[in-house]
């Protein structure tokens, strides 16, 4: 398959034709403002949780959900029981949020069996499927070995360098306000605006619910953003819905995906950066 995003009869069929090898993982994370119940579960059986907020982040860094160092993505990939050969359905349990995020960590890590469950928990339930209140134990450490290629990633001395580049096209995920400075930021201390000449496609745009919309519905809004030549870069506030447009940026074709790892976090912060507040 060369698309990241299954439905929920795909993901029926991969277990059933590769149950072996199949690892279906939780990658739920708290959205702002927003707190998952994690007192009353419902998963998706034998479901391994995907922790980007801890074991998936480097906490050696100031910024939330930094991406881990290769060591370290290798050895917690493993203790979820992943190899070499198996097939990862990640899904989340708002539908999809932050599953795309730890699609991109993957992808980043030289992993292309991957895929996100479209619509996520409330795909599987509005399917009338079971579910379980606890995650599935880990039967074997497995053979996962990261392989980074930093073609997926981008780091804010690089990015600095780039701006104002004609071949790079910087788009952000965060909200309209946020985009434009006039609405404050959730996280205190950063300046208001964006990258310059970045543009902007609020995150929710691509979604439906819970459901990630059609190739057609989205593409107009791709349109005069990303492009077939030069880097496609996305941004957000903290790295997490940046990932879902680069996703979308994935399945609608477009090459040289990259994703600002520290995003408004870190550029927003960095007293020696320049803002926007154009639009």
């Amino acid at each position: 398959m060369n698309r990241a995003l299954i439905d929920i009869e795909q993901v029926q069929n991969f277990i059933k034709e590769h149950a072996d090898r199949v690892i279906i993982l939780d990658a739920s994370i708290d959205k702002v403002g927003q707190k998952l119940d994690n007192n009353n579960l419902e998963l998706i059986p034998n479901s391994h949780f995907f922790d980007i907020e801890n074991a998936f982040s480097d906490k050696a860094i100031n910024l939330p959900h930094t991406m881990v160092d290769a060591s370290t993505f290798e050895n917690e990939a493993r203790k979820l029981g992943i190899n070499e050969d198996s097939i990862i359905l990640l899904y989340d349990r708002w539908g999809v949020y932050s599953s795309p995020r730890a699609w991109w960590m993957f992808k980043y890590m030289g992993f292309d069996q991957v895929y996100v469950i479209n619509g996520g928990l409330p795909a599987w339930k509005s399917a009338d499927l079971p579910t379980v209140d606890s995650y599935a134990a880990v039967e074997q450490t497995g053979n996962f070995i990261a392989k980074p290629n930093s073609e997926w990633i981008i780091k804010i001395d690089e990015l600095k360098e780039l701006v104002g580049e004609a071949d790079v096209h910087i788009t952000d995920a965060r909200s309209a306000g946020r985009f434009s400075g006039a609405a404050p930021e959730p996280r205190p201390g950063l300046k208001s605006g964006h990258i310059p000449g970045s543009k902007n496609i609020p995150f929710d745009q691509v979604l439906d619910g819970a459901y990630f919309r059609s190739n057609e519905q989205i593409a107009p809004l791709y349109a005069d953003k990303s492009f077939s030549s030069g880097q496609n870069i996305f941004t957000c506030g903290s790295g997490i819905t940046a990932s879902i447009l680069a996703l979308g940026a994935y399945e609608l074709g477009y090459p040289h995906i990259r994703v600002y790892d520290g995003s408004w976090s870190e550029w927003g912060s960095d007293p020696d950066t320049i803002v926007d507040q154009n639009i």
